[in-house]
């Protein structure tokens, strides 16, 4: 089925609904690449207006990538809920966007749509919001999540402490683990992405996690982010894992670019439930997602890069994750080309994440052949605030020193407890406080001598290791 618009007294024809899916999408250097994006700013008002006028139920009817073809559509169509869709149906996009607006839509009647959208129609109406627009909804959409502390709570920001390591060598994480505690950084996990992939690994690295975590009484979760089938051999050998991480994306074959599928992501939360580390009916489950991931496996099918990213969420909310974030500027200039870009993918990101009803968080970052710069990433951080996205990633200095790319500092979490007044997890704000490390207000203090004193006294840190 084809769709048209007139603009100027052009009319502009879109063969399909895939077709007028890219050619709405704001400008972005990874749908120019892949050949889909609009030729121009007219053309592209021109998508916009035909998509505004689509009937939301369009896309029950016309599939972007066949289920015959991929499992990610065959869930996407299994878990739609017709009754959750009933008081949204006679809507097209540009209406469900009012409706999204709308002051008397609440927390209540947005989580009660939540399976009655599908990732198409969730990405289908951002494209035709303005930034404020995506602020506005994502601020109302509340998702909380919980394991030794709670994460998503209307008002509070919480940080993974990401503590990389070019070696992964024990003593370098644990002191770059030390140093986000200090600032008051880690309430959502403290991660660590290996190095390398190897059983051995992985387990001493959750192994010194725990043991931090442990010894310091920090009302967290650890993780290490090596692969899942890695992380399913160290719960068959015991090991002290919190959470299962996963990269994933929005199509059948990507994902199997990543070395899963469904099932394997079933098996491996069937696995880290029965280890019963978190409290009764804990979230355990930990993804990253990005913009382009399905193009750079040449695994898009022509479909742009945004939509491709919502349907990713599908994958996600399949397994209940603690967390869920987008690494929105990682993959590179090729896909994001600049700091406009990396904006307003972050904000849509979020948006549709936590319309799916996903515990959404935003690496805020860049790689350094970007064109941005860290006064983009104040810019974002502070939207995103505004958005009550659930948690960012920080690292020492913003560099982080494994992965070669430039995130947040743990300073950053420091400026928003502080100035934009986002505390941490309640758990982890109380045990900051106990700890002498913020007074009652949140302001970061001095750490006592007593918490420097239990921090030298974690194993390695005197010796080298590992």
């Amino acid at each position: 089925m084809s769709y048209t618009s007139t603009v100027g007294g052009t009319l502009y024809r879109f063969s399909d609904l895939k077709q007028l899916m890219a050619k709405a999408t704001p400008q972005r250097s990874g749908d120019e690449l892949a050949g889909i994006a609009a030729e121009g700013p007219v053309e592209r008002l021109a998508a916009q207006m035909a998509l505004a006028d689509l009937p939301l139920k369009t896309f029950l009817a016309e599939e972007l990538i066949p289920s015959d073809d991929d499992e990610v559509s065959r869930l996407i169509a299994s878990r739609h809920d017709p009754k959750a869709f009933g008081s949204v149906a006679s809507q097209t996009v540009g209406e469900f966007r009012e409706w999204l607006l709308k002051p008397e839509t609440t927390q209540a009647e947005l989580e009660a749509i939540t399976f009655g959208l599908t990732p198409e129609m969730v990405a289908a109406v951002s494209k035709i919001m303005r930034l404020q627009d995506l602020i506005a909804v994502a601020a109302k959409r509340e998702v909380v999540t919980h394991f030794r502390s709670t994460v998503g709570l209307r008002g509070r920001l919480s940080t993974r402490n990401q503590p990389n390591h070019p070696t992964d060598e024990s003593r370098g994480i644990l002191a770059s683990a030390i140093d986000g505690l200090l600032m008051g950084s880690g309430d959502a996990v403290i991660g660590v992405n290996p190095a390398t992939d190897s059983l051995a690994d992985y387990i001493r690295i959750v192994e010194l996690l725990d043991d931090l975590r442990a010894r310091l009484a920090v009302p967290t979760q650890t993780c290490c982010l090596g692969h899942v089938t890695t992380a399913i051999a160290a719960i068959a050998a015991r090991a002290p894992v919190d959470l299962v991480f996963q990269s994933i994306a929005g199509s059948q074959k990507a994902n199997e670019g990543f070395g899963i599928t469904l099932a394997l992501l079933a098996e491996a939360h069937d696995a880290v439930r029965s280890l019963g580390r978190g409290p009764a009916n804990a979230n355990l489950m930990y993804f990253e997602t990005g913009q382009g991931a399905a193009l750079s496996a040449d695994a898009h099918f022509g479909v742009d890069q945004q939509t491709m990213e919502a349907r990713a969420y599908a994958v996600a909310r399949e397994f209940r994750p603690l967390l869920v974030n987008t690494v929105v500027g990682f993959i590179g200039p090729e896909y994001l080309f600049d700091g406009k870009q990396i904006i307003r993918a972050g904000l849509e990101d979020h948006f549709c994440g936590k319309l799916l009803g996903l515990p959404m968080g935003v690496d805020v970052c860049y790689t350094n052949h970007a064109d941005a710069d860290q006064d983009d990433m104040d810019t974002l951080l502070t939207l995103l605030c505004a958005a009550n996205v659930n948690f960012v990633i920080t690292v020492p200095g913003a560099d982080d020193v494994m992965l070669n790319y430039q995130s947040l500092a743990h300073h950053d979490a420091v400026f928003c407890r502080e100035t934009l007044r986002r505390p941490p997890a309640p758990e982890f704000e109380q045990w900051l406080v106990e700890v002498g490390l913020t007074d009652a207000s949140g302001t970061l203090l001095p750490p006592p001598l007593r918490l420097i004193e239990g921090m030298a006294s974690v194993p390695l840190l005197g010796a080298a290791h590992g």
